[in-house]
């Protein structure tokens, strides 16, 4: 499946991972029966075999320009990032996904690994096992990655809790809780504890694990409207070695006319963040922050997105940040994206206000799946 849906996040709804698992494992299975046949193959065939068993590679580039009335240099143009995905089948059993990454910082590009990780395809219950390096399941933002979303930079209260991501090496299991009502989902990690959060530290001193739990509900509206709600919550070790918690709410509505969902849709999606840190024994900071934004599409290529975000500090007393911000996308086709839109921010209250103007080009080379919804 070539790349329909990357970045129409309020396309149809895609079928639930469960569901795409079980057809891939059974297209695995019989591609293992088909060439353990001792008939000789066709040119064909052959080529057809050795293309399964490769995995599916994509690249995808992220070109901005920023104009800012903040600081000496007001505008630039930088390359924020080109992600490369590897992807494919193991075996009947389990599935694996590379995500190798180029970073822009100070007109460089920088090599890491954003994510590693296994998955399986077949364990009893409804359950799945992933481990490696991977997003983790908090709230909805976490685990898109960035060149996917419908607005160009990421809200303020997003940034302040969770850094570039919230992105962990541990396992994560996932339940489809059997409920004939609604689809649920439950999801537990333990992770080393992050090595760049403002949150959460790797403990060098202590075997202490991050802990992370997400509960997803979902619902069918009606044939062109779906609901869902989840809770989230994160409890680990931060960098004075002291306890952090962070809570979290996420709701998204999603309207997609089946008649007309090629030339509108709207999207309504918003977050809450709670958390309490410790800074030193006996003194902690609570603080909060959300975020929300909608997104209505014009026409075939034309959608508009507003956003609002509010945020506390986590971890600094009396501070606070929000933001506003408008994105008009052109989407050319599934391949590439062009936005651009105005963004106001401000600082402890209206004191200390900032303008910006962001562009964004997106493109895309290879195969990639759809995200998921």
């Amino acid at each position: 499946m070539i790349i329909f849906g990357l970045f129409s996040l309020s396309a149809i709804a895609q079928q639930d991972s469960t569901d795409a698992d079980s057809v891939l494992l059974e297209q695995i299975r019989q591609e293992m029966q088909d060439g353990s046949e001792d008939e000789p193959d066709t040119g064909t065939q052959t080529a057809a075999s050795a293309n399964i068993r490769n995995p599916e590679i994509s690249a995808i580039g992220d070109f901005r320009s920023l104009y800012t009335s903040d600081g000496g240099r007001n505008w630039d143009a930088f390359v924020q990032g080109v992600e490369l995905n590897l992807s494919s089948a193991i075996d009947p059993y389990a599935t694996a996904e590379f995500y190798p990454v180029f970073e822009g910082e100070g007109g460089e590009l920088n090599a890491k690994i954003e994510e590693a990780y296994v998955q399986t395809l077949s364990l009893p219950f409804n359950l799945q096992l992933k481990a490696g390096k991977f997003r983790q399941a908090f709230g909805r933002i976490n685990t898109v990655h960035r060149h996917a979303l419908p607005v160009i930079d990421v809200p303020v209260a997003y940034e302040n809790f969770f850094g570039e991501a919230l992105i962990d090496q541990g396992v994560s299991l996932s339940w489809l809780i059997p409920n004939p009502d609604f689809y649920q989902e439950l999801i537990v990690e333990a992770t080393r504890g992050s090595d760049e959060s403002p949150l959460f530290a790797f403990d060098e001193e202590e075997d202490t694990p991050q802990f992370l739990a997400h509960l997803k509900n979902f619902w069918d509206l009606s044939d062109n409207a779906t609901l869902q709600l989840g809770f989230s919550g994160a409890f680990g070790k931060n960098e004075n070695t002291l306890n952090s918690k962070v809570g979290g709410i996420d709701i998204t509505y999603k309207w997609s006319p089946i008649r007309r969902n090629t030339y509108e849709s709207f999207e309504w999606q918003t977050e809450l963040y709670f958390s309490n840190v410790e800074t030193s024994p006996g003194n902690d900071i609570n603080s909060w922050g959300m975020y929300s934004w909608a997104q209505y599409q014009l026409s075939k290529r034309w959608f508009v997105t507003g956003l609002y975000s509010y945020s506390e500090n986590p971890n600094l007393r009396d501070f606070d940040e929000q933001a506003i911000s408008a994105t008009f996308g052109w989407y050319a086709t599934e391949f590439q994206k062009l936005e651009i839109g105005p963004k106001i921010s401000t600082q402890n209250g209206f004191g200390d206000q900032t303008f910006s103007g962001l562009a964004r080009w997106v493109f895309v080379i290879g195969s990639h799946g759809a995200h998921q919804y």
